[in-house]
């Protein structure tokens, strides 16, 4: 339950935020704190107020629990808060015991005084909601720390150590303890002044050469950021600093109104609360116990195996990484501190820090040394016989209670368990490349995984700042059987017609990170040709296009060879047109009788994105997903969809649902069209006639 804890420090009442988990001002948090203000302001034996946080947090601001509710805007809101405090007649000094973002920085803004640890980070990330501050923060953080500062902050939505303020109006005092005891000082200064308590929105905002610096950002913010708006109008917004401040304000409000109507922002809020749901798991209570994970083995010392190595490393755990030879280990360790190396080239890592991770780090040749590891994964070639070799081996090495895991992202992990004598213990951590970079780790649940395990795994992932998404046990779980879908249209636009560039530029332009077959020379276009073999014989009725398997013939696997659906120079990365490919490509539509048309960019990306739509709809009935939000939580965090559109359902969801089951139909009565794959999944259907949406189901 929210609350407000009302103390007195002689003649200083101190109220203190309690409204876990992030002191969030939530509606009845916002009542609490003006009757508790009215009620100092009441005593005639206060002299000034101190606003501070419960635990290490002032305020995380905005209660997101009310985020589209009716008690989100319930009066009194924010703006309500903020003015009791900048009006009150008594001194209002805010106490910043640690993190104070947002709509606490916003209150923070608007009280007479601050006083802050140096190790608080203060921050209006609103920006990354496809937002801007709408309680006044475009106006007062520029009278507090200047233009290019507030900017800086509000543009980037970064958090700020409060120790590199400390010069600016923004605080009072920087403490390294005892901040509640600076802000009484700051109280009692201001009482005894016998003036006017300061506010921010009096002061003006003072900038030589403001309007061009003003419109420099504007072009590089345009430029960085064109497909978000919020960026641009936090530009604006600050912009309108410059005017008298109730103009700003407004100026302000109507920006903010307007961006929470956006569709980027709508988006924007939906992949937010989409990490949040996905932790969420079936039969998995909060309060599951958790198995203590403090020293991790990995098998197998190739670029997957070292880049899950890192991130236990990075997070201060212990790995013993195993391999079949001493050659193996001796280029694993070399790429592991390579990759550091490069970190701390970047200055994203101190140079004592990588030794500190290259000493947890130990190499074996034999299983038994993985018998005192609390979690073993397993990261060897994508072939069951392999995979049942290496289960069987660290079966039979690991300590009751170990959990054993899988980085298989295809095998069906029901199978891998039954090698085991303990399928209970057994889970699927399927990482994505580079490990140590990608923020996925889809969490596979078997038919005997067991609760604590999965919430072990989910707990785990956040300690190695991992963003985990639970799949059931399927042919490549949730993103490669719906990645699979994407290709095969890609590679019938080609046959038909596109060429390899045209698809990339067009889903890249579209917001795709890289297109599809810049992502397969990265990752290897051997690797999609093995799985095809596979589907050959398990699927005979899909139907696939033979290019990718006439390129893999000539030995074009991508980067690693210096040639797959574009050539590389020695040394670089550049996509280069290779006129082999060009050749290649006019050879195969000759053989299977295809007159090349010409593609819009447009039907390139439906083509493309509905795939993805289309078969994220058939896990949702499968129940292989949880829920839609899942699917865009997986297409955004490992495979570069765009973050302002919210993932590929939430997609479909903005289109709305019948407008792209028609598109699929007309795709599937296309002469060349796989009339099987494009009939929309039977949910897809029913939700679409009847005028809902995924988020629905």
């Amino acid at each position: 339950m929210s609350g407000v804890a009302i103390s007195l420090l002689g003649d200083i009442a101190v109220l203190t935020l309690d409204n876990p988990p992030v002191n969030g001002f939530g509606s009845r948090q916002r009542r609490l704190l003006v009757e508790a203000i009215d009620a100092a302001v009441a005593d005639p034996g206060v002299r000034a107020i101190v606003v501070t946080g419960a635990g290490e947090i002032f305020s995380g601001g905005a209660d997101i629990r009310e985020f589209g509710k009716p008690e989100a805007a319930a009066s009194p809101n924010l703006r309500d808060v903020i003015g009791v405090a900048e009006s009150c007649v008594k001194p209002v000094v805010a106490a910043i015991n640690g993190t104070c973002m947002g709509g606490g920085l916003e209150f923070a803004l608007g009280c007479h005084g601050r006083a802050a640890l140096a190790s608080a980070l203060v921050a209006l990330p609103e920006v990354k909601l496809g937002l801007l501050p709408g309680a006044g923060g475009t106006q007062r953080l520029p009278r507090a720390v200047g233009l290019e500062h507030a900017m800086n902050m509000i543009v980037s939505g970064e958090p700020v150590v409060a120790r590199l303020l400390e010069s600016t109006a923004l605080f009072d005092a920087v403490v390294e303890q005892d901040v509640i005891a600076a802000a009484t000082v700051v109280a009692r200064k201001l009482a005894d002044s016998g003036q006017p308590t300061p506010r921010l929105c009096d002061r003006v905002v003072e900038h030589d050469n403001a309007e061009a610096f003003i419109q420099f950002t504007r072009g590089v913010v345009h430029g960085q950021f064109p497909r978000e708006p919020a960026r641009l109008q936090c530009v604006e917004a600050v912009a309108g600093s410059l005017k008298p401040f109730t103009e700003g304000l407004s100026l302000e409000r109507g920006l903010f109104v307007m961006l929470m109507a956006s569709p980027e922002s709508q988006a924007l809020r939906h992949a937010f609360f989409a990490e949040r749901a996905a932790s969420k798991i079936p039969g998995v209570s909060a309060d599951t116990p958790t198995r203590t994970i403090s020293k991790v083995g990995v098998v197998g010392a190739g670029t997957m195996g070292g880049g899950i190595s890192m991130n236990f490393l990075s997070a201060g755990i212990p790995v013993t990484l195993l391999d079949s030879t001493r050659e193996a280990l001796d280029r694993g360790v070399a790429n592991i501190r390579r990759n550091y190396e490069t970190s701390v080239k970047k200055g994203k890592l101190k140079p004592e820090r990588l030794e500190q991770c290259m000493q947890m780090l130990r190499t074996s040749l034999d299983f038994g040394d993985l018998a005192d590891c609390d979690l073993l994964i397993e990261a060897v070639f994508e072939t069951m016989q392999v995979k049942r070799e290496v289960f069987e081996r660290m079966d039979a090495v690991a300590k009751p209670g170990a959990i054993l895991a899988s980085n298989t992202s295809t095998l069906n992990l029901d199978q891998i368990a039954g090698f085991t004598r303990r399928p209970q213990d057994v889970v699927g951590m399927h990482f994505f490349s580079p490990a140590n970079v990608m923020k996925l780790l889809e969490v596979v649940r078997g038919k005997a995984s067991a609760a604590d395990v999965l919430a072990t795994v989910m707990k785990l992932a956040k300690t190695i700042r991992k963003t985990a998404v639970l799949s059931l046990v399927c042919d490549g779980f949730i993103g490669n059987r719906m990645l699979e879908h994407y290709v095969r249209m890609a590679n019938f636009l080609v046959e038909e017609g596109a060429s390899p560039q045209q698809v990339d530029r067009a889903l890249e332009a579209w917001g795709m990170a890289m297109g599809p077959y810049r992502v397969g020379d990265l990752a290897g276009n051997d690797i999609g040709w093995a799985i095809r073999k596979r589907r050959y014989v398990e699927k005979p009725t899909v139907r696939y296009s033979a290019l990718g398997d006439r390129l893999c013939e000539q030995g074009r696997f991508g980067q690693k060879t210096g040639a797959g659906w574009y050539r590389y120079e020695p040394g670089k990365r550049d996509p280069l047109p290779d006129p082999q490919v060009d050749e290649l490509i006019r050879e195969h539509r000759k053989a299977i009788g295809v007159t090349p048309r010409e593609f819009a960019d447009a039907e390139i990306v439906e083509r493309c994105i509905y795939a993805l739509v289309n078969e994220g709809a058939r896990l949702l009935a499968e129940g292989i997903a949880q829920r839609a939000s899942d699917i865009d939580l997986v297409y955004l965090s490992g495979y570069g969809f765009p973050r302002w559109r919210g993932g590929p359902m939430k997609y479909a969801d903005s289109v709305g649902l019948a407008m792209v089951a028609r598109r699929m139909q007309q795709f599937a009565s296309q002469p060349r069209g796989d009339a099987a794959f494009w009939q929309p999944a039977p949910l897809l259907a029913e939700l679409a006639a009847q005028g809902k949406t995924f988020n629905d189901a």
